[in-house]
């Protein structure tokens, strides 16, 4: 996917003309990251939004114990560090590439100079920002009120609906994270991370092919564990 389409597919952006749309890839600068690497830090003061051409990253905090917490994972057309840009303070978590990634980036001063020349971007940011605030208290209310079951459940629905891929009722997750990173969403072990889903398996609500989860009748699971 080119810069240009890139662009247009961002929900925050897609209100824009194309000769907005243009200015913003004239802007913007593509960094690429390897697989494992950091992209920013948490605490580190942010300058930049980032949005995701290729490659997958995760969102992750470390609690006072120093185990890390992975808030989310995030695939292509997915933005992050938007937060800093428009309060200025540090970032509140670190984010690490998942594989090998292409970012687009966008500097501050260049962002805020878009919200004010273009209103509707700032009500669209607001919009996609509200989405984010009631998905994390839906997790929180999966960590706090569910069993390990639900939780695991929860995290799986959590990937199938940001990087999973419709198919005839099916979803497929491709690039399953490994169970430990499963552990570290659900706030479970890892044991408990493969219990669980191998009991999902016997059950038929999912398969597991190599790094791929395939998830039978996605609706009915959604259904059972939401």
């Amino acid at each position: 996917m080119d810069s240009f389409d890139l662009i247009r597919s961002i929900p925050i952006f897609s209100v824009l003309e194309e000769t907005a749309l243009s200015k913003i890839v004239d802007i913007g600068l593509k960094r690429k990251y390897t697989k494992n690497s950091i992209v920013f830090l948490e605490e580190e003061t942010g300058a930049i939004l980032f949005i995701i051409s290729t490659g997958k990253v995760k969102v992750v905090r470390t609690d006072d114990d120093g185990k890390e917490v992975i808030l989310s994972i995030l695939g292509p057309g997915d933005f992050f560090g938007e937060m800093a840009l428009l309060d200025g303070l540090p970032r509140s978590a670190t984010v690490v590439a998942l594989d090998e990634s292409e970012l687009f980036i966008i500097n501050r001063r260049e962002f805020l100079n878009l919200i004010e020349s273009s209103p509707q971007v700032a009500i669209s940011l607001l919009r996609e920002l509200t989405r984010r605030l009631r998905k994390a208290d839906e997790q929180i209310e999966n960590l706090s009120l569910k069993d390990a079951v639900g939780r695991v459940a929860n995290v799986i629905i959590q990937l199938a609906d940001d990087v999973g891929k419709i198919k005839k009722g099916e979803v497929v997750i491709e690039d399953f994270p490994v169970q430990q990173d499963l552990a570290n969403m659900a706030g479970t072990s890892r044991e408990t991370i493969s219990r669980t889903i191998h009991q999902f398996m016997r059950h038929g609500y999912v398969d597991q092919r190599g790094n791929t989860l395939i998830i039978n009748e996605y609706e009915k699971f959604k259904s059972i564990f939401s």
